[in-house]
């Protein structure tokens, strides 16, 4: 067999999964993992095929790992993401030869990223970021590959990522820019997962607590929702959730599992970076913390003993209008979330120049990944048409659906509040759209403050220049 020029170190699920791939698609490929059980058993199951082996060659050390290898190398990295990251790349780079590219394709930390290509350019190694979204089963059929790193090194794994990358309307990657920025873009979509995770459970929430439905009817309303505007992976998978039975009991599965979401960090480090570039994402802000809320479970429970909500009464209107409310709210907000990641995009292209490009990134999330949806077309002609956009709320189609849905958006929420069912995804969003279309805030009173107690200065309306006042 010819000598793989790709290698993989991590042979867990997701490691596993990809190197099944690419070598499905007619690489030969040299796997390790630091347990050798891991490595025996994995080729126990995949190291032959009808009786013949497969392109798979295994190592148990990774002196040999390397050793069985064709250089220029193509090694990708699939470990937890920090310190034992950093520790591979130690023990490989005695053992590579200057051109050869290491692949991380975690999630990593994009200033991880930045620093690591930085130590392995001075050693005349290539560092490639690569965010890989999809999920298990992408990994293994097709996942969205977003690539950052030496545009020369990207183009010799290119044709590796276009032959293993997910497929809608052409292979769902690209290179998107130096250093840290297919992290980056990872870590944004992460965000924008959370932001439409979150509104969907909020949708969920005022359909069982307002409209009364059950999950069968649940199950229904998203498999319909699923064939119009919403269709997306987030909603078909929601429709086979409120479908699925208990198996170790009576009723639907939904209903027994704990209100609880945990979460690894991504949706996290986006709102913090969004803080640090000065960029407004309340939505994805808001699926954040209602995590960190969900987590409070003891807390909870004690505070609905001691705080009683609105005295509320069964819904009594018609059923399928506020079922349509809701999907519109849903929808809405959902094109506040995507607005409020992809100006954060852009925000992130300029202070690191990456020049990005938002119409290709759309296009890479189109397949294979978690927040795939029909929606990403028109997010697609948006930024191709106005590559400079600086909201996507004023794309004319997106200016249209807006208006059209908000005032339904509005009652949900407010809906809601009277119930005292919390929708925090769902209030972000309004505000968000709200805070945006107003020519005037009242932050003049917030400047007149710090004017006030620390002297900040402020500016008129009325001719320009810094002003200060003694207020007292």
């Amino acid at each position: 067999m010819t000598k793989p020029k790709v290698g993989m170190v991590g042979l867990a699920v997701m490691g596993s999964n990809l190197a099944r791939n690419i070598e499905s698609r007619g690489f030969p490929i040299a796997v390790f993992n630091r347990s050798g059980d891991v490595t025996r058993e994995f080729m126990s199951k995949f190291g032959s095929r009808d009786g013949k082996p497969t392109g798979f060659v295994a190592s148990y050390s990774m002196e040999d790992f390397v050793k069985s290898m064709e250089a220029p190398r193509q090694i990708f990295i699939m470990i937890k993401a920090g310190p034992p990251v950093d520790a591979i790349i130690d023990q490989l780079v005695p053992l590579l030869d200057q051109g050869d590219i290491i692949i991380d394709g975690g999630n990593a930390y994009f200033k991880d990223t930045i620093r690591r290509e930085d130590r392995l350019t001075a050693l005349g190694l290539n560092f490639l970021g690569i965010g890989i979204s999809g999920g298990e089963e992408g990994a293994l059929k097709g996942p969205s590959l977003m690539p950052g790193g030496p545009k020369e090194a990207w183009r010799i794994v290119a044709p590796l990522l276009e032959g293993i990358a997910a497929q809608a309307d052409g292979a769902c990657t690209n290179y998107v820019g130096p250093n840290g920025a297919g992290h980056f873009v990872k870590m944004v979509h992460n965000g924008i997962e959370y932001g439409d995770m979150q509104l969907i459970a909020e949708a969920y929430d005022v359909l069982r607590s307002v409209v009364g439905c059950k999950p069968e009817e649940l199950g229904q309303v998203f498999a319909r929702w699923n064939e119009g505007v919403l269709s997306s992976y987030l909603i078909e998978i929601t429709a086979k959730i409120f479908t699925k039975k208990d198996p170790e009991g009576t009723g639907f599965l939904v209903d027994k599992i704990l209100d609880k979401a945990g979460q690894k960090g991504t949706g996290t480090w986006t709102a913090q970076v969004a803080l640090d570039l000065g960029v407004a994402i309340p939505t994805i802000s808001a699926a954040v913390d209602a995590r960190i809320l969900s987590s409070m479970k003891d807390e909870r429970v004690r505070a609905a003993q001691e705080f009683a909500g609105p005295p509320v009464e069964d819904f009594t209107g018609d059923r399928q209008e506020l079922i349509q409310a809701v999907h519109d709210a849903l929808y809405c907000s959902k094109i506040m979330s995507y607005a409020q990641g992809m100006a954060l995009l852009s925000a992130a292209s300029r202070q690191w120049s990456w020049d990005l490009k938002l119409h290709d990134i759309a296009a890479m999330w189109k397949g294979g990944c978690i927040i795939r949806a029909r929606f990403l077309d028109e997010i697609r002609r948006a930024f191709a048409g106005q590559p400079s956009l600086s909201n996507l709320l004023l794309d004319g189609y997106m200016k249209a659906e807006v208006a059209r849905c908000v005032p339904n958006l509005r009652r949900i929420v407010s809906l809601a509040a009277a119930r005292g069912v919390p929708v925090i995804g769902f209030a972000a969003s309004l505000a968000y759209f709200d805070s945006f279309r107003s020519a005037d805030v009242p932050q003049n009173l917030t400047q007149a403050q710090r004017d006030f107690f620390g002297a900040h200065t402020y500016e008129r309306i009325d001719r320009s220049g810094s002003f200060h006042t003694e207020w007292e």
